[in-house]
């Protein structure tokens, strides 16, 4: 068969294999099913696959550009309808009212641009995390090529230190781990081994003879069989997913906006058809009756809340960057407050993210240690007090050997601690040194002389240092079970003696005690050898009559503000759920430990999860806490559950495999500074600190502003159903239209606008953590809500009705016109001050907390009593001049509406106490 077509058919076979995976195929097998050999491909070869199968790199979605994102504003029905009625405005020569109302939509779509231009860079970023270079063979020679040019059946070479470039079947491995956390969620580097593993539907972080792109060595060397490039790739199927997560949804306040939208287009047009087919019956001018359409038109349009939703977003913004929360996008501030479910990742979210040693035992005696990371800050605690000098021997006996035997070395960048070599050494060293240890003494003093390092079938590695005297010291650290069959003695304070079986039980009870704590347990040994020829020497003639020191707990310990955080989350009626791709165990353990779970429930595993159709998955998702071995496909098919469910969903994670489940959330938060790039280019707002409480801040904060704008919304809709109402009675009536367009536009815009500007940006209720989550069902406005704004609706519409028709009886038009104007205008303002809270009354909320509000209403008062006295302004806004002893009667009238409104208050209160007796 022609090489070229084999391999063809061999690529479709192979980069999906359908029939068996490839951890479940030999080496051997796969190189054949690969149509390679151990010598690699031929250049002429590699470069006929390189063309049939493309370049090895993720693909790039379309990026939006800047003018796309500027148009995306335009997208909400209110901002289409303030468009249409500035046109007409303009058409029907209402210059002042048509550049008006077009302001403001050009200002609300600037802001939004503004806080939105970040084009999407999930896929650039992504790219980032691939190798530039990688080491394969080419006619039997080892070549260096670039990363793109990789081809399936390429025999990559491996060491430590490289990037994986390419999904591959190890066919030799030596000492070798990979650090998988950001794909897979596990904190410890994985050892790798070529073996061919014979289970089924074996998760993606326990598959130990495959390598994937994007992962990093920590230790060792390794050759291995490309089987997947590009897109086929682990890593490609997560970018996938990121662009099938990514699709825009609008979020829930603006689907709540944009129903009331077309409540709203559809009860204006009613209510103008009504009223213009009236007129017409009646035989008036056309025209007139087209220019009184738009002015109830103008009437029923809150011209003001777009701007007021998206100023009072973008003020959320700059207030919860101050709290360590960066906003990528505005309306994410809403729906965090919205929340009801954080689906969390544990790997460096719940947790710090690197191993910690949190026990150790020595010489009989349990200490604990304190500190996060592998940074050195940190005590070593026994009884709950300092250690005293009398526990300094043997715990620098354990540290001689945690640091002697260890590979690794600690690095700050930054001021944050971070391991060069394998991260169990790294915080095997961060031990030792809290312990007394001094890593630069060490190697002083005791040079390495030689290395037995870790593998899989030993379980343990083994240094041996030269000593000041000449001698060699063997340090070994492992597992405690096979290091104590090599063991024949053991360390005490009091000096060596023989180890016998009781001291055996007691240190497999001490191993077990914290197994049962989630800690992943290592035994320390030495012994001293005579020889001078140590290389001379076998590993097992060097590994045997061991002296046993002590044991070391770690862990990838919880952030010390979680809990504290989670609790809080709880109180405020959020349930939290942890997704890793860690150990079931691992997970449920710390799912216990920081209060996710009060029980030790099993964590449900990512096999189990496999098993699951969506529609059971959805059915039982309300009652799993605590997922495991899980993968971004799992963690993308969870958060759609729960959405399923009406849930509002926040997805938290650092890394590469967050990043699907993250777009695809409701809202999206990525780590600041442990967070991959990928992560943070998918998210909504980024954590600065990586601190979990932060996300409970900016729910606060989000709740607030929601509350802030519902109560906008109320505030604006009252007083333009009390325009609606006046227009609507007097038209019916057959009385001149009592305000014009100007008036209409100057109270939407101006007097209801700048006081709702800062109801929207009101200081947040101290209650607002306690109040139950909205579903995503409901609605913005409810019964209670269209209650009180139809009664003060009502309320101002006849209260300047009223005031109408008495001044008609003996005035002008225009006349009547001014004073129905100004009780409105007085009316909206006081009301504002009621409007701050649905529960609270006007004199039990001090002014000063918004010393803004006061100034607006002053501000706005004194303009509409000016221009009843200046001519300029009194021409601008068509109005007359008025007495001030009636301008001191019409504020004692514009009080009713807010005296209603405060009735309306304690009415409600009484019901809500009545229905708790």
């Amino acid at each position: 068969m022609d090489a070229k077509i084999s391999f063809i058919i061999n690529s479709k076979k192979l980069q999906q294999n359908k029939i068996k995976p490839w951890y479940n195929i030999s080496a051997e097998e796969t190189l054949k099913q690969l149509d390679s050999s151990a010598d690699g491909l031929s250049l002429q070869e590699a470069a006929r696959r390189l063309a049939t199968d493309g370049l090895n790199e993720l693909k790039e979605v379309k990026k939006n550009n800047a003018l796309h994102i500027f148009f995306s504003q335009f997208k909400s029905l209110i901002i289409w309808i303030l468009i249409v009625a500035g046109i007409i405005s303009g058409a029907l020569g209402e210059t002042i009212d048509a550049i008006a109302i077009l302001a403001i939509v050009i200002l609300n779509a600037v802001i939004g641009f503004y806080q939105e231009y970040s084009a999407e860079k999930s896929i650039e970023a992504l790219k980032k995390m691939t190798a530039p270079q990688a080491k394969v063979k080419r006619d039997g020679q080892v070549v260096s090529i670039p990363a793109t040019e990789i081809v399936a059946g390429d025999i990559l070479f491996l060491e430590s230190g490289d990037l994986v470039a390419a999904d591959a079947r190890l066919l030799s491995a030596a000492s070798f781990k990979c650090v998988e956390s950001a794909l897979t969620g596990e904190s410890e580097a994985v050892i790798k081994q070529p073996a061919t593993l014979e289970l089924n539907n074996i998760p993606l972080a326990d598959r130990e003879n495959i390598i994937f792109m994007g992962t990093s060595v920590a230790t060792g060397t390794a050759q291995a069989a490309v089987y997947a490039t590009a897109m086929n790739t682990e890593l490609g199927r997560i970018a996938g997913l990121i662009e099938e997560a990514g699709s825009d949804e609008r979020t829930p306040l603006e689907k709540k906006l944009e129903s009331f939208g077309h409540i709203l287009i559809w009860a204006t047009l009613g209510i103008v058809i009504l009223l213009f087919g009236l007129g017409l019956l009646r035989g008036k001018d056309i025209l007139e009756l087209f220019m009184t359409s738009v002015s109830l038109a103008v009437a029923a349009v809150p011209e003001g809340l777009p701007a007021v939703v998206t100023v009072s977003l973008a003020l959320g913004v700059l207030r919860m960057s101050r709290r360590n929360a960066l906003v990528r996008k505005l309306p994410a501030v809403e729906t965090l407050g919205s929340t009801t479910v954080i689906c969390t990742d544990k790997t460096g979210t719940l947790t710090v993210g690197e191993m910690t040693v949190r026990a150790l035992y020595v010489s009989g005696k349990i200490y604990s240690v304190t500190g996060e990371g592998y940074g050195p800050e940190g005590k070593i605690i026994f009884d709950g007090n300092k250690t005293e000098s009398i526990h300094a021997k043997p715990l620098l006996e354990l540290a001689t050997n945690l640091i002697g035997c260890n590979n690794a070395n600690l690095k700050n960048e930054d001021g944050i601690w971070k391991v060069i070599g394998d991260p169990t050494e790294g915080a095997m060293l961060s031990a030792g040194i809290k312990a007394g240890g001094n890593q630069e003494q060490i190697n002083k003093e005791m040079p390495k002389q030689y290395e037995f390092p870790f593998d899989s079938d030993r379980k343990r590695s083994t240094v041996v240092r030269k000593m000041r005297d000449g001698k060699f010291r063997v340090l070994t650290n492992g597992g405690p079970g096979i290091l104590l069959q090599l063991c024949t003695h053991l360390y005490t304070s009091e000096g060596i003696r023989e180890l016998t079986d009781q001291d055996r039980v007691n240190i497999l009870a001490e191993t077990t005690t914290m197994a049962k704590q989630a800690l992943r347990v290592l035994g320390s040994a030495y012994r001293d050898l005579e020889n001078s020829s140590i290389k001379d020497l076998s590993v097992d003639e060097v590994e045997r009559e061991l002296i046993f020191i002590g044991l070391s707990g770690m862990y990838d310990p919880p952030r010390s503000e979680a809990k504290d955080a989670i609790k809080k989350c709880n109180d405020a009626g959020i349930h939290v759920v942890m997704i890793t791709g860690d150990h079931p165990d691992t997970a449920a353990a710390i799912a216990v430990e920081i209060g996710i779970t009060s029980k030790v429930d099993k964590a449900v595993s990512g096999v189990e999860l496999e098993k699951m159709s969506d529609e059971d998955l959805s059915k039982n998702v309300s009652n799993i806490s605590v997922y495991a071995r899980v993968t971004a496909e799992h963690k993308l098919r969870i958060i759609r559950a729960w959405k399923k469910n009406d849930a509002i969903v926040a997805m938290t994670g650092d890394g590469v495999n967050d990043a699907p489940a993250i777009k695809g959330a409701d809202i999206g938060i990525a780590m600041g500074k442990t967070g991959t790039e990928v992560t943070k280019q998918a998210s909504d707002m980024i954590i600065t600190d990586d601190n979990f409480a932060t996300i409970v801040a900016a729910v606060e904060e989000g709740r607030g502003i929601y509350y802030n704008i519902r109560k906008t919304l109320q505030y604006l809709l009252a007083g333009n159903t009390g325009e609606l109402l006046l227009m609507t009675a007097c038209v019916i009536i057959g009385l001149p239209a009592p305000l014009l367009p100007i008036h209409l536009l100057w109270i939407n815009l101006v007097t209801d606008g700048l006081p709702a500007l800062c109801l929207a940006t009101d200081k947040i209720d101290s209650d607002v953590m306690k109040r139950t989550p909205r579903k995503r069902s409901k609605k913005i406005t409810d019964g209670s809500f269209f209650l009180t704004m139809l009664l003060t609706g009502f309320l101002t519409a006849g209260v300047a009705f009223a005031v109408y028709l008495y001044i008609l009886q003996n005035q002008s038009t225009q006349t009547a016109r001014t004073y129905a104007f100004a009780v409105l205008v007085f009316a909206e303002l006081l009301r504002s001050f009621g409007a701050r809270s649905e529960t609270k009354y006007v004199w039990q909320i001090s002014l000063f907390t918004n010393i803004n509000l006061v100034m607006v209403v002053a501000l706005s008062f004194g303009l509409q009593i000016l221009s009843q006295h200046w001519n300029v302004l009194g021409v601008f806004l068509k109005t007359t001049y008025m007495p001030f002893s009636d301008v001191i009667i019409l504020i004692a009238l514009g009080t009713i509406p807010l005296l209603a409104l405060e009735v309306t208050k304690i009415v409600k209160k009484h019901f809500r106490e009545t229905k708790k007796i």
